[in-house]
């Protein structure tokens, strides 16, 4: 696969955040006796902060506090990462070293905030691997819509048809794949569906073996 940039989701990709956010998260809300099944954690995944209050307030309710929960979940999870560091995936490091080495540009297009990926790159030491971060912050609107990766690309200075996008969720399949990009799907907790495999130019196990 010949390409010129690579544009690499967080996480559940790059990242084992997304089982680690799970447990987290139902273990603030079981204290509070709300049940949080890990069929309502996969379908947070991939959708923006700012699209996060509405799903829970039908999940809980009008009155449930979702500033006060995602407070709790902030502070649960850095004191988690501060202590035990970040979930690397397997084949990272070796990814981006071999794009580093192969000339390829790497961009970030992350749902989560600038702040918060940020600091999850630096604790896991990739910081610098990167020449551009897209962030929540950095697009109207987020994934499944093409605008975060189509900002990715033009960051980086090249066409989206000569970039590779990796992803594990179902919206950020979508959106590489309607900005026009190779697309590569790592699933995490969610395995594609048919239409979903039909948006992927290949689906590989682990980020190990990505083929540049």
């Amino acid at each position: 696969m010949s390409i010129k940039g690579a544009v690499f989701d967080m996480d559940g990709l790059m990242f084992d955040t997304e089982n680690l956010t799970y447990k987290l998260q139902r273990e603030i809300l079981e204290k509070d006796g709300r049940v949080f099944t890990v069929e309502d954690y996969k379908n947070t995944i991939g959708k923006r902060t700012a699209d996060l209050p509405v799903f829970f307030n039908k999940l809980y309710g009008d009155k449930f506090d979702y500033d006060k929960f995602r407070q709790s979940c902030r502070v649960s999870f850095t004191d988690y990462t501060d202590k035990h560091g970040v979930p690397i995936k397997d084949g990272l490091f070796e990814l981006l070293d071999e794009c580093k080495a192969k000339g390829i540009r790497i961009a970030l297009s992350t749902s989560t905030t600038r702040k918060s990926a940020e600091r999850t790159l630096k604790i896991a030491e990739v910081y610098d691997y990167f020449d551009e971060l897209v962030c929540a912050e950095d697009v109207e609107k987020g994934k499944p819509d093409p605008e975060p990766f189509l900002k990715a690309a033009e960051k980086l200075g090249l066409k989206p048809s000569e970039c590779m996008a990796l992803e594990d969720s179902f919206n950020g399949i979508k959106s590489a794949y309607f900005a026009g990009m190779k697309t590569v799907m790592i699933p995490d907790m969610i395995e594609p569906t048919d239409e979903i495999r039909g948006m992927c130019d290949c689906v590989l196990s682990s980020l190990g073996e990505v083929k540049l």
